[in-house]
């Protein structure tokens, strides 16, 4: 599994007109398939006055959990490419959702592919994509004497610490990159009195 992936860190919204459609679209951050699902949700209640609000998402660092709808297009007319657009992005956790007004004139099917693609597109271009890594959590426990190498180890590592307990027996949760984790687990094996908990 690929360690890095690349989302983008901020909503972004773009809009396609073609022959009096408007094609409004969304593109915005996601952690898992239920969130993308509420947001898809969301817009679907706050355009419920459009013809159809199409979408799709990728989720997972392997980005191997995705689905798109045509919210009533032909088949294959908007949620295709706008997944399409996620794909040549090469982006996951994201959900691009395009609500379209009918505009009265039939765009036919490649028309809409267009429109959708498009539309996508602009969505995902006014955002900021960024790389992210795959994190993997590591929980341990040591005696309290032991704290001052454990310390050193972990300012010395780009990590971050999601919680820290210390008494006679300390503990810690921390979470880094998953291909900097069997490292830093042997290093962390090396301290006397360290117990990393799996």
């Amino acid at each position: 599994m690929a360690d890095t992936f690349y989302t983008i860190s901020t909503p972004g919204e773009g809009i396609y007109k073609e022959k009096m459609s408007k094609f409004i679209a969304f593109a915005i951050p996601a952690s898992s398939a239920a969130e993308a699902k509420s947001i898809v949700s969301t817009y679907a209640n706050k355009y419920h006055d459009a013809r159809h609000v199409c979408w799709a998402y990728m989720i997972g660092p392997g980005r191997d959990e995705y689905l798109s709808s045509d919210n009533g297009e032909p088949s294959g007319t908007a949620g295709k490419p706008i997944l399409g657009q996620i794909n040549s992005h090469n982006l996951t956790n994201i959900v691009v959702i395009v609500v379209r007004y009918f505009g009265g004139i039939k765009l036919g099917t490649s028309g809409l592919i267009t429109a959708y693609r498009e539309a996508a597109r602009l969505a995902i271009g006014s955002t900021e994509i960024i790389e992210c890594h795959d994190q993997t959590v590591i929980s341990f426990t040591f005696p309290y004497l032991a704290m001052e190498p454990v310390m050193r180890l972990v300012k010395g590592s780009d990590l971050k610490i999601l919680d820290q307990q210390f008494d006679n027996s300390c503990s810690m949760t921390i979470s880094l990159r998953s291909d900097h984790a069997p490292g830093l687990r042997g290093r962390l094996s090396d301290i006397s009195g360290v117990s990393i908990l799996d």
